[in-house]
């Protein structure tokens, strides 16, 4: 308990440090027409979630060294697309660099180079998929919240596939960020370093925990955001857009857009939704890759039916 309670004091700390070193270099982010929110906030207050993972790795004395190697890679250029725009083939390079490293510590390389390929393509959809949900206030520390909270759950309770401390200090991270950013009028935005860096470690832990229990089902953990986002795609192909541009179209933006249903709100709802699901996948005793196959069948009527009522608020 001293352990996390000083985690806590160190990352609140390291948070405020960073308001002013953003403040003073003008690391912010200001509101357009692609934006939900109408006020010139701090970007890149997810660092914070670097900087838990970081004193992690110093108090276990160098626990997962080639994740925290891949983590930093992917933070640095996040952090400096916040700060000044990156060109996609960098940022690629230096995700795919950060890959490689992460299925090192994974040991995935011992499969056929097939493999590798594939979990690559959907390792790099994914955290793409989480920086792209990164909209509204609370919407990634809140969800990060959750994931995090069932992920530890299932460490000590089920399947144990990581140190328990790792999550436990992670979690300090997402609950300080939070504080400053699950609010009507948030303090910070988490920017590129935090959706990303966030995304990383998620991603590390669902492929330890796919690794030890050789289930791919366990991607149920992140089927809101996996359908919000790619059926969010589809929506944008059918519409011939360029699907690399930024735009308003994920569900939660509507809600919070169109329908001015409050950021904290939208929020709650997809950590909700998402409780429910993963919640079901532990109780109910049913073939996982059934559920999980169930689980985005209804979440993607519901997607397709809320934009049948509702998308045309956004085209007018």
């Amino acid at each position: 308990m001293f352990y996390y309670i000083l985690i806590l004091l160190l990352l609140t700390v390291a948070e405020l440090l960073y308001f002013k070193v953003a403040d003073k270099c003008n690391i912010i982010d200001k509101p357009n027409q692609r934006s939900s929110h109408t006020r010139i906030t701090l970007r890149g207050g997810g660092i914070i979630f670097y900087f838990g993972a970081l004193l992690y790795f110093i108090a276990s004395g160098g626990e997962y060294p080639w994740m925290m190697a891949a983590l930093t890679l992917v933070s640095f250029i996040s952090f400096w697309d916040d700060v000044r725009s990156v060109p996609q083939g960098i940022r690629l390079l230096f995700h795919f660099s950060a890959m490689g490293l992460m299925f090192v510590q994974w040991g995935l390389f011992s499969l056929s180079w097939i493999w590798v390929v594939v979990a690559l393509i959907v390792c790099t959809g994914i955290i793409n998929a989480y920086n792209f949900m990164d909209g509204i206030n609370g919407i990634t520390g809140g969800y990060s919240l959750v994931i995090l909270t069932l992920l530890a759950y299932v460490n000590r309770m089920r399947v144990p596939f990581v140190e328990e401390s790792f999550i436990g200090t992670l979690l300090c991270a997402v609950i300080v960020f939070c504080f400053f950013n699950f609010r009507k009028r948030a303090k910070c935005f988490a920017g590129d370093v935090g959706s990303v860096s966030i995304a990383f470690v998620l991603l590390f832990l669902l492929g330890k925990l796919v690794v030890v229990t050789q289930d791919l089902s366990w991607l149920v953990l992140l089927a809101v955001y996996g359908v919000d986002s790619v059926l969010t795609i589809v929506h944008r192909l059918m519409l011939h857009e360029n699907i690399g541009l930024p735009h308003r179209k994920h569900l939660y933006q509507l809600m919070a857009n169109e329908l001015k249903i409050p950021h904290v709100v939208v929020s709650s709802v997809y950590m909700g939704v998402q409780a429910v699901v993963a919640v079901g996948y532990l109780a109910i005793p049913v073939n996982g890759y059934l559920y999980l196959a169930t689980v985005v069948a209804l979440l993607s009527g519901a997607y397709v039916g809320f934009m049948k009522k509702y998308y045309h608020l956004h085209q007018g």
